[in-house]
């Protein structure tokens, strides 16, 4: 089992060598969709797997923007931070609405995914 994990690490990184930040952190935002999508038909564990994911995904996404070492714009960087707050605020709420989730971080992976 040790051997296919490294395997697949090693494979991961080869394929990712080819492929720009963006893209990959676009497909950050893609995989967390995929697990929303599926946890709002699942029960309720599914539900709270898929919501937490999502947390952790927007934290490190607020973290990164709130960084001052950061490169991109500040005014950028602020929009971003203020999504990333609309979203947790809604994941914390008593029925958090998974189309808007979703639909955030499909803008999110679509403006990664520009070039630019």
């Amino acid at each position: 089992m040790q051997n296919g994990m490294m395997q697949a690490a090693r494979a991961y990184a080869a394929s990712s060598a080819h492929r720009s930040l963006r893209a990959q952190e676009a497909d950050v935002f893609r995989h967390a969709n995929a697990a929303l999508r599926r946890g709002q038909d699942a029960g309720a564990l599914g539900r709270v797997r898929a919501l937490a994911d999502n947390a952790r995904l927007w934290t490190a996404v607020i973290d990164l923007m709130r960084d001052p070492e950061n490169a991109l714009p500040e005014a950028l960087r602020a929009s971003i931070v203020s999504v990333g707050l609309a979203v947790q605020r809604e994941m914390q709420g008593p029925a958090p609405d998974f189309a808007f989730l979703i639909a955030v971080n499909d803008d999110m992976a679509a403006g990664l995914s520009q070039q630019g």
